[in-house]
């Protein structure tokens, strides 16, 4: 029953087979999920998805699948087999209910009935024992009281609803809106570079097992330093005012960088890179770092990350002085090729949707300071910006 389905997420380069298919189906008998969409979706992307790289292209399948359905006959069509959807029901009703339900014409009119009430209302309904609505007895709709019926959208009560329909509207995934820690650290994956390095104390179990063997089955351990992401990375963090509102999402990359790089050093600077940055906020104006000391203290192979919007007057870039908040003795774009010329691999990670950029012209200035190594922090940008540091 979910051919159409797994057609779906063929066609949107999901790597799904058949015996995923089977292991959702097996699922979905033994009552994994049922009667919730939000169930029967972490169910189907656990079943379906092996690789958390393809959450995106499912999520984007699943809502355009599901948005289709946007009416009660296509769900039972397309979900709901009519002989499975009569044996629930008949697993719950008594033989006195069956009888009922008989004499009113069978389930099948009991379905019917159903359409042919919501055809005949016209609008929201309240109370009473017939309609679909809220409250009331009636055994369709939600909030009332019903020994049995179906909960038609609305929080569940008793827990006793036979049948839930509960129509969701899921919106396609946009890599430039949705990002979050765990989506970050799939696109930080591109600037890997594994290596040991380190006190020995993980066990290796292949080189235990051959040494043993080598020595007449006497236990001979064998330990290996931890293997770590070798890359080392130096971060810069704009915290003007201006990058307020994207005070969540430089969060979730610090967090995000701070777990996947071993060999991490960050920095604080105002607008634009002057002659001396910092790590602790509440401290700036006492324990400064000289620009001049990080770029002789970290080696040439580090790679440099610039996290900022960039928008600022065009003079605190280009002119001596243009600080707002000291007068600078050398210009910010003097200090921006100062680190490009030190460090080959360097990108600028920008916030400020990419649409808006020709407006800012100081975005332009730094762009071409970076040669044109800026990127937009969304997923898709941080995926582009780590594989120009990979290559």
């Amino acid at each position: 029953m979910l051919i159409s389905f797994f057609d779906v997420l063929k066609r949107a380069n999901v790597p799904v087979s058949i015996k995923e298919l089977l292991d959702l189906l097996l699922a979905l008998e033994n009552n994994l999920a049922f009667g919730s969409i939000e169930d029967f979706y972490l169910l189907a992307r656990t079943c379906l998805v092996k690789d958390e790289k393809y959450y995106d292209r499912f999520d984007r399948a699943f809502g355009a699948y599901f948005k289709n359905l946007e009416n009660i006959d296509a769900m039972v069509e397309a979900l709901i087999p009519e002989d499975w959807l009569r044996q629930e029901f008949e697993k719950h009703f008594t033989e006195e209910e069956k009888s009922k339900i008989e004499s009113l014409g069978g389930l099948e009119k009991l379905i019917e009935e159903f359409k042919k009430r919501l055809e005949e209302q016209k609008e929201r309904h309240q109370g009473g024992n017939k309609w679909i609505g809220t409250g009331g007895t009636s055994p369709f709709g939600h909030g009332g009281y019903n020994p049995e019926g179906m909960r038609i959208g609305g929080p569940g009560g008793s827990g006793r609803a036979v049948k839930v329909w509960d129509e969701r509207q899921y919106q396609d995934l946009d890599d430039s809106v949705e990002i979050g820690t765990r989506n970050i650290k799939v696109a930080l994956r591109r600037l890997r570079k594994f290596a040991r390095e380190g006190t020995p104390d993980h066990l290796d179990i292949d080189d235990t097992i051959r040494s043993t063997a080598r020595n007449a089955g006497l236990l001979d351990i064998k330990m290996v330093p931890e293997k770590r992401n070798a890359v080392k990375v130096l971060i810069f963090f704009d915290i003007g005012g201006s990058m307020d509102p994207y005070v969540r999402t430089c969060e979730e990359l610090f967090s995000a960088t701070k777990t996947e790089f071993k060999h991490l050093e960050y920095f604080y600077f105002h607008n634009c890179l002057y002659d001396y940055v910092w790590k602790d906020n509440r401290r700036r104006s006492e324990q400064q770092i000289q620009t001049y000391e990080v770029l002789n203290k970290y080696s040439a192979d580090y790679k440099v990350i610039f996290v900022g919007d960039a928008s600022m007057a065009p003079y605190e870039i280009s002119s001596p002085g243009g600080s707002v908040e000291y007068h600078n003795q050398e210009s910010g774009d003097v200090w921006m090729r100062r680190v490009s010329n030190t460090y080959e691999k360097l990108v600028w990670m920008n916030p400020v949707e990419e649409k808006y950029w020709h407006y800012t012209p100081s975005i332009l200035m730094l762009r071409d300071l970076v040669d044109d190594r800026m990127f937009p922090l969304t997923l898709n940008g941080l995926e582009k910006g780590m594989s120009v540091l990979s290559r």
